[in-house]
């Protein structure tokens, strides 16, 4: 009977342990701030017409992908919507110009060079839904809004889209944490149209331009 009784009160704290592990609340609740580093694609999108005296040119853009090292730094704040569930909001900046690339002017079937593009001064404004990996993890998504710089010949091209984001993050140690997500930026259409008199006819050319952004970033933070 002594033993039956050791038996069942070691077996209750046991099963008290398991709850109170079960409802432990995650450690990633709370505000917080991150750097990371990685990879990035830039794969830009044109499409444009040329008339000359009313008459249409036959015309086409041809742009190099731009791959390059990326950066950024993010604040945020995680709130523990259960046990489970978190739900956090955040902003981030990325302070790195991407690879600078060429531009190709095809006009009636003779190529013709058009500078370079650069991206510049990206920032996203995110909402960031995620699971709770026990206390220490956490599985996350992210959707937002994404805007960027476009320099194009001396010109600046500002662009807007959204954004979307998978990752995860485990605790280290106290506050730090490590962090690894791939990330995808979808710029939408921008149109451009110049107009000139050349030799007595007006020459009006249209460009639309977009762009899609795709990186891989690791780094580190720390939850306050």
């Amino acid at each position: 009977m002594k033993r039956l009784v050791i038996y069942t009160v070691v077996a209750g704290m046991l099963s008290v342990g398991a709850i109170a592990t079960a409802n432990a609340q995650s450690k990633f609740e709370g505000a917080y701030g991150q750097v990371g580093i990685g990879y990035e694609n830039v794969t830009p999108s044109t499409s444009s017409s040329l008339s000359y005296g009313g008459v249409n040119v036959p015309t086409s853009i041809s742009l190099n992908n731009s791959n390059s090292f990326a950066g950024t730094a993010t604040i945020g704040y995680t709130f523990a919507v259960n046990n489970d569930f978190l739900l956090g909001i955040g902003g981030e900046y990325s302070p790195i110009e991407g690879q600078t690339q060429n531009i190709t002017y095809n006009v009636a079937g003779v190529s013709v060079p058009g500078g370079t593009y650069q991206k510049k001064n990206s920032y996203n404004f995110f909402v960031s839904p995620g699971l709770a990996v026990g206390t220490d993890g956490l599985a996350y998504a992210k959707v937002g809004f994404t805007g960027a710089s476009f320099n194009t010949g001396g010109d600046t091209t500002n662009y807007t889209g959204y954004s979307l984001g998978l990752g995860y993050k485990q605790i280290i140690t106290g506050g730090l944490y490590g962090f690894g997500e791939v990330n995808y930026m979808s710029y939408g259409n921008q149109t451009s149209t110049q107009s000139a008199v050349v030799a007595g006819h007006v020459l009006t050319s249209s460009i639309t331009s977009s762009a899609n952004v795709t990186n891989l970033l690791v780094g580190l933070g720390y939850k306050f």
